[in-house]
């Protein structure tokens, strides 16, 4: 199992395959249908800046926070993969979910050096793994707001990377 410290040196995104074995360590973000296309237009306009939010080298997890913890939620819901190309642009170099992505989706990863990872439903594993959680952005989506997670160990598997995918052929 290769062992993940935030923020990502594209090093260890090269040396990645799809079906490995990954723990993930450190801050990660998390959102999902309502906020992830606000976070878009904050980059976009610029506005990224007035919110402490570091996407060079971070991981988004397509989740809610909820007072039972978190679970993946489907990444290949319009909403959440639409962001996908410029969340990768803007530095984000891991994206956390379920699912298959469409094979525009994988080109566009491999483009950014950016991978995709399935993480497994397993709430109750994933919150003994939470060791802290605060709303950095929207707090008005309520649980679907922008958080940042402090976690150690959380297991995911590749699922997407350089153009390869798990649930398809080679782009």
């Amino acid at each position: 199992m290769t062992q993940i410290k935030i923020p990502i040196e594209e090093n260890i995104i090269c040396n990645l395959k799809v079906g490995d074995k990954i723990s993930i360590s450190g801050f990660i973000y998390t959102g999902r249908d309502a906020v992830l296309p606000k976070i878009v237009s904050l980059i976009q306009s610029g506005k990224i800046s007035e919110y402490d939010i570091q996407l060079q080298g971070a991981v988004i997890f397509h989740t809610a926070v909820s007072p039972a913890g978190v679970g993946p939620t489907s990444s290949n819901k319009l909403e959440i993969e639409s962001t996908i190309p410029a969340l990768s642009a803007a530095g984000v170099k891991l994206h956390l979910g379920k699912g298959a992505l469409s094979s525009e989706t994988i080109k566009v990863l491999k483009k950014y050096n950016s991978i995709y990872a399935v993480i497994p439903p397993v709430t109750a594993l994933l919150n003994s793994k939470t060791l802290q959680q605060k709303v950095v952005a929207f707090p008005e989506e309520g649980m679907e707001a922008f958080h940042v997670l402090e976690v150690r160990d959380y297991p995911a598997i590749i699922a997407v990377a350089h153009g390869k995918s798990i649930y398809e052929q080679a782009i």
